[in-house]
């Protein structure tokens, strides 16, 4: 397993980064690497994000030295989304069959977790975000079936979208992780336009689904005082409270968000025009 910290940055020194510095801050370049567990351990609500990429064997959830625990999540939760081909993950001996697109909730005190691809030649890309936990709620498989289906934007502005909230308080219990997917429409573009900010979440999205030469720019920071990154496919950012995140491909595209923070309230957000970003 590799683990980086990444610590948080106040929004007046993020001002001054460059774009090597903005880069290494906030991009996660290489979620899934072959037969590798990969994370990032954020300050930001101390979410942590990340890939699961088993191919040639199984590979076992342990709990890195970062987080002092007895196993991975003793006092977190975990919502995994399969971008790849199908997996078997066991979870305390329960095995959960996870297709392309579909998620798994594990609750706090799962203790023995292990993923592995049911075909090595089409190995599964298992996206993670995990976060701290109060108290154990149950594990669960969750398809884009159970979810929360809301289709928003429209062709005119370039931002039809479909958004399958798939870990979510409308769709099962949770401490505070939220997870979705967001599917662009072909011939949109934009995703979270108008922008916004919530400062009682954090947020991270992991952009994939991106056409072969083909790429999507990022957009944060102070909506007064914006910032970019380019991405690829496969790759995610980091996307502190006070930043905005949205971003515009050159083609469309699909991404993961996951949330952790105090507030499930998808109204509570700070919304900006499109004509107030600088």
């Amino acid at each position: 397993m590799k683990i980086e910290t990444r610590f948080s940055a106040h929004p007046e020194d993020v001002k001054n980064y460059d774009t090597v510095k903005l880069r290494k801050e906030f991009l996660i370049e290489n979620v899934f690497l072959p037969d590798e567990i990969s994370l990032v351990y954020s300050m930001y609500d101390r979410l942590i994000a990340g890939g699961a990429m088993p191919v040639s064997k199984e590979l076992a959830l342990e709990a890195p030295s970062e987080l002092r625990a007895g196993f991975f999540l003793e006092r977190r939760e975990m919502g995994i989304i399969n971008t790849g081909g199908a997996a078997e993950i066991s979870a305390d001996g329960e095995v959960y069959l996870i297709g392309y697109k579909e998620a798994l909730y594990l609750g706090k005190e799962t203790r023995n977790v292990v993923f592995k691809s049911v075909n090595r030649t089409e190995p599964a890309r298992l996206y993670i975000n995990s976060a701290p936990a109060h108290r154990k709620y149950p594990s669960r498989k969750v398809t884009v079936k159970d979810a929360e289906v809301v289709t928003v934007g429209s062709p005119e502005f370039s931002n039809h979208r479909t958004l399958n909230k798939l870990i979510v308080a409308s769709v099962l219990p949770t401490c505070q992780l939220q997870m979705g997917m967001t599917e662009l429409k072909p011939g949109s573009v934009w995703n979270t336009m108008p922008a916004h900010t919530h400062t009682r979440r954090m947020e991270a999205y992991f952009y994939f689904e991106i056409l072969e030469n083909q790429t999507v720019c990022h957009f944060m920071g102070d909506p007064a005082e914006t910032r970019h990154i380019w991405l690829k496919n496969g790759q995610a950012v980091i996307s502190p409270p006070w930043s905005i995140h949205s971003a515009a491909g050159t083609s469309n595209y699909t991404f993961i968000w996951g949330m952790a923070g105090e507030n499930f309230d998808y109204g509570d957000v700070d919304v900006y025009n499109p004509t107030d970003l600088k």
